[in-house]
Order: structure tokens, then sequence, then C-alpha cells
């Protein structure tokens, strides 16, 4: 399964991603929370591909490498979303209640 998607999510944050940036925004990569966290995600699996198929990982130490890429993809998904105000791709108009300073 990983090794399947991750040429499309290679495709999808490397290629595809910053061609519509630059259409968008006229930049390729503007250091947002989500381009940051969505390349930290290819990374990661970058390095789970790298160790299964090089270094010999198997069992529960790619287990354990594979749940912190699943990790970071639901952070870059949900968790940007909440922490970070400065985002180009939060489309929100405000925090949620409970993260809002009182």
């Amino acid at each position: 399964m990983h090794a399947f998607a991750f040429p499309v999510w290679t495709f999808a944050v490397l290629i595809t991603g910053p061609i519509w940036a630059h259409e968008a925004w006229s930049r390729y990569w503007n250091w947002d929370p989500k381009e940051v966290w969505a390349f930290i995600t290819w990374v990661v699996y970058a390095g789970y591909l790298h160790a299964r198929a090089t270094a010999g990982w198997k069992g529960r130490r790619a287990a354990m490498l594979a749940l912190v890429g699943v990790a970071t993809l639901w952070f870059n998904f949900i968790g940007i979303n909440y922490f970070a105000t400065s985002s180009q791709h939060s489309y929100a108009d405000e925090r949620p209640a409970f993260l809002a300073d009182s």
C-alpha cells in the first residue's frame, strides 16, 4: 500500500501542488504550514520506504515509522487548521471557541 501511495503523494505534493500554487499565488513554494507539513509527511514516508528497502526494516520498527507518517499526515489535514493562524490554506474566519484566547 505504501509503495503504491508514495508515488501518488509525490506527484500531488511535489509536482502538481507547486504548479497550482504558482497559478494561484504566483509562487511555487511559500513556506506555508500546510506545505511544510506535506513535505514533512513525504520525507517520513520516503524514509520508511528507504528503511524497508535498504536497511531491511520489518515488523515493529517499520510499523512505528509508518505510524509516525500517519500522524504527520493527520496533523497536516486536521492539526494545522487548529494551530496555524497564518496559513494560506486556512479558510475559517476565526479559531474554534476552545482555542480562542479568553
